[in-house]
C-alpha cells in the first residue's frame, strides 16, 4: 500500500502493548492492517492487503467485506441531513459508507474467529483512505481477559465506552487513525509516540463520561478533590453520582446552594459528612446534599455510580457494587486485585480432581483471606506440602501440622515467604523461600514474588496451586488457567 506499512504496524503493535499491558497483560493485544482498494465496486481478492503477509488470515478472508458493507446499507430511502451545506453532501456519504466498511470488517472477523475457534475480540478503526486504498486498523484482544471484567449492560449514546478496557481500544484506535492521516503528508514524522499513561488518562476521562451523564469535567474534580487535604487528614468518602431527586437515592440533608465540582476545597470539606452508606449526592455538575441508596430490594432501586475517596490521590468508581477503575495519582487502572470464585474452583478441580465441594468452598476462603493481605504473599497449595515443608526446612519455618483458619492465616501471611497447606486445608510451613528451575514463562516486568512463584509451580513434583498477592494489587493462580 505504502512504502512504510510495515514500520507503521510494527509501531502501532508496540504501542498497543504499551497501553494494555499496564491495564492487563492477559490481554495480548495483536495488531494488524487491513487495506481495501478505494474504489468501492472493487471487490476482488488481489485488491485486498493484509499487513503483515505472515498473519494468519490472507486477502482471501477480506475479499467480500464491500459487498458485506452493501448489504449493511438499510433498504429504502437514506435519511437526508437537510442542515448541511450542499458541498458537504459527499463528505457525510464517505464517513457513512466507512462506517458501513468498519461494521462490515467487524463482522468478518467474528466469523472468522469463530470458525476457527478464536477467543480474540476484534476492533476496527474508521478507514482512513491512503494511497489508493481505506486502510483499517484492527486489534485484537484476549476475549477470556477483556470479558473477565464488569461492563456496563450496553454501550452510551455515541458509542460511549462500557468499560475502561473498552474506552482505551477506542482511544488507541482514534490514536492510529491520526497516525495514518498525519504519514499521507509527512512520512518521516513519528507516529504514535503518545504517553502510554496519557492514554489511559483519556480513556478514563471518556469513560467517565458515562457516569456524568455526557457532562465534561467529572474525572478531573475528582482527582481534584483525592488531591486535598482536611485538617492533614486524607480524603476518604463516598459520593453518589446521579440525576437530582433520584427515586433511588433517599435524601438526608439537602443544600439551598448547591456546591459547584470544580470547587474542590469546599467539596473535600463535605466529603467529611460521608459515613458508612451516606454519600455526597452529585449530578456530575454540582453537589446537592447527603443521601443514601436504597436498598436493592426496593422497586425504586436502580444501579448507580459511586465514587469512593480511598486515600490521597486515589479514587475508584463503582456501578452496581463492582469497581470499573482506579484512580491513583491521576493514572486510572483496572481493579486487579480480586480472584473469581468460579475460575478458582476451575483451577483447583483441574489440579485436585478428588476434593469435594465443601474443601473447594474452604479453599477459597482461605485464598480470599490472603487477597487482603496489602503487603502481598503467597499461598501455595501443594500435594506435597508436608515433604516440602522437609525440603525446604532451611529457607522456611515449618510448624506443627493444623488445619489453616483464615484468622490465622492473616497471622502468618504477615511476614515474607510463602505458607504451604495441602488441599484439606492443613498448613505445614510459612515464609518459605521457593526455588525452582528458570522458566520461559517468566516475566522480567513483574516482580520477584511472582516469578519465584511461577518457577516453583513449574518445575513441583507435586501438583499444586499457587496464589500469588503482589504488593501493586495484582493476584494470580499459577499456573495460569488455560483454555
Amino acid at each position: 500500500m505504502w512504502d512504510h506499512q510495515s514500520l507503521f504496524r510494527v509501531s502501532a503493535q508496540l504501542f498497543a502493548e504499551g497501553i494494555f499491558n499496564l491495564l492487563d497483560r492477559t490481554l495480548k493485544p495483536e495488531v494488524f492492517l487491513l487495506g481495501l482498494a478505494s474504489a468501492r465496486e472493487t471487490d476482488e481478492p488481489q485488491a485486498v492487503v493484509v499487513e503483515p503477509a505472515t498473519l494468519r488470515y490472507t486477502p482471501a478472508d477480506f475479499a467480500g467485506v464491500k459487498a458485506r458493507a452493501v448489504a449493511l446499507e438499510p433498504d429504502g430511502p437514506r435519511e437526508v441531513v437537510y442542515h448541511l451545506h450542499p458541498a458537504d453532501h459527499d463528505r457525510y456519504e464517505k464517513l457513512r459508507w466507512y462506517e458501513l466498511l468498519r461494521r462490515a470488517t467487524v463482522q468478518t472477523l467474528e466469523d472468522l474467529t469463530a470458525s476457527r475457534g478464536e477467543e480474540r475480540l476484534s476492533f476496527c478503526s474508521p478507514p482512513v483512505s491512503l494511497y489508493g486504498y481505506q486502510v483499517v486498523v484492527i486489534l485484537q484482544l484476549s476475549a477470556e481477559a477483556y470479558q473477565a471484567y464488569y461492563m456496563l449492560p450496553v454501550p452510551g449514546p455515541g458509542n460511549r465506552p462500557t468499560s475502561l478496557v473498552h474506552a482505551a481500544v477506542q482511544e488507541f484506535l482514534l490514536d492510529c487513525s491520526r497516525a495514518l492521516r498525519e504519514s499521507d503528508t509527512d512520512d518521516d514524522r513519528p507516529v504514535l509516540d503518545r504517553d502510554y499513561n496519557e492514554v489511559l488518562r483519556a480513556a478514563g476521562r471518556s469513560f467517565m463520561l458515562r457516569a456524568a451523564a455526557g457532562t465534561h469535567g467529572l474525572y478531573d474534580a475528582c482527582n481534584g478533590v483525592a488531591a486535598l487535604r482536611h485538617e492533614g487528614d486524607e480524603g476518604v468518602g463516598l459520593m453518589l453520582v446521579a440525576r437530582r431527586h433520584h427515586p433511588a437515592i433517599v435524601p438526608v440533608l439537602t443544600l439551598e446552594s448547591p456546591i459547584p465540582l470544580r470547587d474542590h476545597r469546599r467539596i473535600r470539606k463535605l466529603l467529611e459528612l460521608s459515613e458508612d452508606h451516606t454519600a455526597l449526592v452529585s449530578d456530575a455538575t454540582d453537589v446537592f446534599g447527603l443521601g443514601y441508596l436504597v436498598s436493592p430490594e426496593d422497586p425504586a432501586y436502580e444501579p448507580l455510580f459511586t465514587v469512593h475517596f480511598t486515600r490521597h490521590y486515589s479514587w475508584e468508581l463503582s456501578h452496581n457494587e463492582q469497581v470499573m477503575m482506579k484512580v491513583v495519582s491521576n493514572t486510572p487502572r483496572l481493579p486487579q486485585g480480586r480472584v473469581d470464585a468460579e475460575n478458582f474452583a476451575r483451577a483447583i478441580v483441574r489440579i485436585f480432581p478428588y476434593l469435594d465441594t465443601d474443601a473447594v468452598a474452604y479453599l477459597w476462603e482461605l485464598t480470599q483471606r490472603a487477597t487482603e493481605q496489602t503487603n502481598g504473599t503467597i499461598l501455595v497449595i501443594s500435594e506435597g506440602a508436608a515433604q516440602e515443608a522437609v525440603r525446604l526446612t532451611r529457607q522456611c519455618f515449618r510448624v506443627a501440622p493444623r488445619l489453616m483458619t483464615p484468622s490465622v492465616l492473616r497471622l502468618v501471611t504477615n511476614i515474607d515467604g510463602a505458607v504451604f497447606v495441602a488441599p484439606d486445608g492443613t498448613c505445614h510451613a510459612i515464609g518459605a523461600i521457593l526455588d525452582g528451575l528458570a522458566t520461559e514463562k517468566g516475566d522480567s516486568s513483574r516482580g520477584s514474588r511472582y516469578n519465584s512463584a511461577l518457577r516453583y509451580v513449574e518445575s513441583s513434583r507435586y501438583a499444586c496451586l499457587a496464589v500469588v498477592v503482589s504488593e501493586d494489587g495484582l493476584i494470580d493462580l499459577l499456573p495460569p488457567m488455560r483454555r
